[in-house]
């Protein structure tokens, strides 16, 4: 499968749901600050979940650029890493205008613990698929902080505590999903922007 194809139809439906977040982001109805700070919250969650497409669209690009063929089993692992990413606009939307309440923010995390299982089987699939022809590549993909992130015990005990704690301060959701985020735009690989 051509290798190009997939990740120009990658990037156009990120860029589609970046545009459909910003659109969430409601004009004020009067000429001042405060009418802007009024909706502080969603501007709050359309930031994090800004760095989230971010952060993964740069993770995706390095894994991408690696790989030297796509199979079908990446085509598919990435559909499906695209179709939770999707629902990333509505989850940030709602989250952001109820962000002191245990539902919304129960979805958001969901939606975002949904996209990490995702990319965790698009990153296990594409180290199957060039685990054996290009065995430098695999290894790569493998020490990236995202693939470390998901495959280490702690990081889904915390999780659970997180997921817990969403129903006694809600805000803990974006907390969790901001640091997580930050830790993986640090912890890049070091060869990611010597790939071109």
């Amino acid at each position: 499968m051509n290798k190009g194809r997939v990740e120009a139809f990658t990037d156009a439906v990120v860029a589609i749901i970046l545009t459909i977040m910003v659109l969430e982001f409601k004009t004020p109805e009067e000429p001042t600050f405060s009418a802007l700070a009024a909706d502080w919250s969603y501007l709050i969650a359309y930031l994090i979940s800004f760095l989230f497409i971010g952060v993964a669209w740069y993770n995706h690009h390095y894994m991408f650029s690696l790989t030297k063929r796509v199979t079908k089993g990446i085509y598919w692992a990435n559909n499906l890493w695209i179709l939770v990413m999707a629902m990333l606009p509505v989850s940030t939307a709602w989250a952001g205008r109820f962000i002191d309440r245990s539902q919304p923010e129960l979805f958001y995390f969901l939606i975002f613990t949904l996209w990490q299982l995702a990319y965790a089987l698009l990153s296990y699939v594409i180290v199957a698929a060039n685990r054996t022809d290009q065995p430098k590549v695999a290894t790569k993909i493998r020490h990236m902080s995202v693939y470390r992130m998901n495959t280490r015990w702690w990081f889904w005990v915390i999780w659970m505590a997180v997921m817990g704690t969403i129903h006694f301060w809600p805000p803990i959701c974006l907390v969790f999903t901001l640091i997580e985020l930050i830790v993986m735009a640090i912890y890049t690989p070091n060869d990611s922007d010597q790939l071109f």
